[in-house]
């Protein structure tokens, strides 16, 4: 592993927890690097992730509506801004390293395929005798392997912390026992991580840092915030219909109180800005208190205790439940958003099945690649992840392009 200079930048930018990632004691790169006098590893790691092809592509992939829908709904990149920025003010109240959290929320859509959690949806049916489709696991092949933009490595060469924190912000991945987690009991680990973390353990028994904590948190908060908006916004629900809910009810009645006539527009802000605003602060609060009970005194301590410890406290954790409890029903099961799911999920099963008949269908470099895996007599699934990796990195608008160029259609998704 390369010598790190980030011992030698000024300290307002490093993280003064003792349980934070320290930048200096990284577990370096899998292929060593200089290391940059003027930059830690983990915002060298942010910066490789936001100059990337595949970060750029989240622009124009949906996070629940469809671009056809307007401009002004999310796409996986500002669904993905919003998370880094509530990621890094979690992370500096608590004083960790706000530029490894950055980094995190910056990557943890990568691996999502188009038309949102349909298209994987559509992949994991398709893909079903293959192990399935994992976000996770495309977003860690993306950063090590897919990614070619460097003369010395494929990937990003991303450091362990990060890795890490991409794969398992959400938790461990194996159990104590080393027995896959509920989630992957079907299939087991995926192959993507399978095979990384055979070369490179990234401990995946253990949690992930403090900072990919709160970049999972983070996640949560912003879907929360910003479907609400979102759905308030196409219709999908008034504002009076989110007295069902009775967190976000008591934010409709402050804001009614102490704004009363307030326009539409401002009235969905208000009540937006006050959710972030009250999860935030509630993590912080419950979290800094959990750090003082347990006495963790080092970011490896954070990794082997027995539960998360930047979290929200249970009133709040019943609260982010019972949101996504009614958003299930009233915009992700929508008759509006179920149209366009139906139609979406066809166009991604259509496009797998025309190149798993003929891999030649596929553009350009891809068809290259499938060249070369048939001339080498290569195993049919080395094909099969081809397929997918091709899919699943593209952006709505081009697998509508590709559909129209297979099947002289493309279907109408509003």
């Amino acid at each position: 592993m390369s010598q790190d200079l980030s011992r030698d930048l000024p300290l307002r930018l490093l993280p003064h927890a003792p349980y934070a990632v320290q930048p200096a004691l990284s577990r370096g790169r899998l292929v060593s690097e200089p290391s940059s006098p003027t930059r830690s590893p983990f915002q060298r790691d942010r910066d490789r992730i936001i100059h990337s092809t595949a970060f750029r592509r989240l622009a124009h992939k949906t996070q629940v509506f469809v671009p056809h829908e307007g401009d002004h709904y999310r796409t996986r990149l500002t669904h993905t801004l919003e998370v880094a920025q509530i990621a890094r003010a979690l992370s500096r109240a608590l004083g960790l390293d706000d530029d490894l959290a950055e980094a995190l929320a910056l990557a943890h859509d990568l691996g999502h395929t188009p038309f949102g959690h349909t298209g994987e949806d559509a992949l994991e049916d398709v893909m079903s005798q293959w192990g399935g489709f994992d976000h996770n696991g495309h977003a860690l092949r993306i950063v090590t392997q897919l990614e070619r933009r460097y003369a010395d490595f494929d990937g990003l060469n991303l450091t362990w912390e990060t890795l890490e924190g991409l794969v398992k912000h959400n938790g461990p991945l194996l159990t104590p026992a080393g027995a896959p987690i509920e989630r992957y009991a079907k299939h087991g680990l995926p192959r993507d991580i399978r095979d990384y973390d055979a070369r490179h353990s990234l401990d995946l028994h253990h949690f992930a840092s403090a900072e990919a904590q709160c970049a999972a948190l983070a996640d949560d908060i912003a879907y929360n915030a910003h479907d609400i908006d979102d759905g308030l916004r196409a219709g999908l629900f008034d504002v009076d219909d989110l007295y069902e809910c009775s967190f976000v009810g008591d934010l409709v009645r402050e804001v009614n109180r102490l704004h009363p006539h307030l326009e539409r527009p401002r009235q969905i802000n208000e009540i937006s800005r006050r959710l972030i605003t009250r999860f935030v602060e509630d993590a912080i609060s419950e979290s800094a208190r959990r750090f003082r009970e347990a006495g963790v005194t080092s970011a490896q301590a954070v990794r082997e205790h027995s539960h998360a410890m930047v979290a929200f406290s249970e009133p709040f954790a019943q609260a982010d439940k019972a949101i996504k409890a009614y958003l299930y029903p009233h915009m992700y099961r929508h008759e509006r958003v179920m149209r366009v799911r139906l139609a979406a999920g066809e166009v991604v099963k259509r496009l797998y099945h025309a190149f798993s008949a003929d891999p030649f269908l596929m553009a350009g470099e891809w068809a290259k690649q499938a060249e070369a895996l048939i001339a080498t007599q290569a195993p049919d699934e080395e094909m099969v992840f081809l397929i997918r990796d091709y899919i699943a990195g593209m952006t709505d608008r081009y697998a509508l392009q590709e559909h129209y160029r297979l099947f002289d259609e493309a279907p109408e998704l509003r």
